[in-house]
C-alpha cells in the first residue's frame, strides 16, 4: 500500500467523519456512523478521493497510527473514534482515569492555558494522552511540543468526568488550570 495515499485518505476521512460530512454529501447517524458503501460512492463521485475502495478503507482503519477510525462488526459502517467538531453521541462510559494524564501543545498556547486551563474549543472534548510519548507526538504536529501533566485523579475525585475512546484517547469536558502542572 502506498503510504502517501493512505495518509491522504486518513486526513480526508478525518475531515468527513469528524467535521464536515457535507463535503461529499453524506449524513452521519446520531452516533457518528456513515454507511461504508455510500462513503465510497460519494468519495469517488465527488472526485475527492477517486481511488477510494473498500480495501483502501480497511487498510487505513487497520493501520492508522492513532486508530482514528473504527468499523462496526460487519464493516458496513465506519466512524471516527473521537475528535468531532460536530455533535455525535459516541456512547462512551464514564471511566476512572489514572492519577496523571498528559496533554501536548505548543508554546503559543501556554499563556492562555495557564490562565484558563484546557478548553475543548470547537471539539466535543479535551483530549488527553496516557503517556508523555503520545503527548509529544500530538504536540509536535504544530511545532516544538510543550507537555502538560494533568492531575486527572484529583480532577476525578473533585467530580470531573472522564471517558476513554475506542482508540485509547482520554476525554473530558475541560481541565481547569489548577489541575495542570506547568513544567517548561
Amino acid at each position: 500500500m502506498n503510504e502517501r495515499i493512505a495518509k491522504s485518505v486518513s486526513k480526508f476521512l478525518s475531515l468527513v467523519l469528524r467535521h464536515s460530512p457535507e463535503t461529499i454529501g453524506i449524513k452521519l447517524d446520531e452516533n457518528g456512523w456513515a454507511d461504508v458503501e455510500e462513503l465510497i460512492i460519494k468519495c469517488n463521485k465527488n472526485g475527492s478521493q477517486s481511488q477510494m475502495t473498500a480495501e483502501l478503507l480497511d487498510y487505513v482503519v487497520e493501520n492508522n497510527d492513532k486508530k482514528r477510525f473504527a468499523f462496526n462488526d460487519d464493516k458496513t459502517r465506519i466512524r471516527a473514534s473521537q475528535g468531532h467538531s460536530i455533535s455525535v453521541e459516541l456512547n462512551l462510559s464514564e471511566t476512572d482515569p489514572p492519577e496523571y494524564l498528559y496533554h501536548g501543545t505548543v508554546g503559543k498556547f501556554m499563556e492562555s492555558i495557564q490562565k484558563e486551563g484546557l478548553k475543548k474549543m470547537s471539539r466535543q472534548h479535551v483530549h488527553l494522552s496516557k503517556d508523555k510519548e503520545t503527548a509529544v507526538t500530538v504536540g509536535s504536529r504544530r511545532g516544538a511540543p510543550q507537555i502538560l501533566t494533568v492531575r486527572s485523579g484529583s480532577m476525578h475525585r473533585d467530580g470531573f468526568k472522564f471517558y476513554l475512546s475506542e482508540n485509547n484517547v482520554w476525554l473530558t469536558d475541560e481541565v481547569p488550570a489548577k489541575y495542570i502542572e506547568f513544567r517548561m
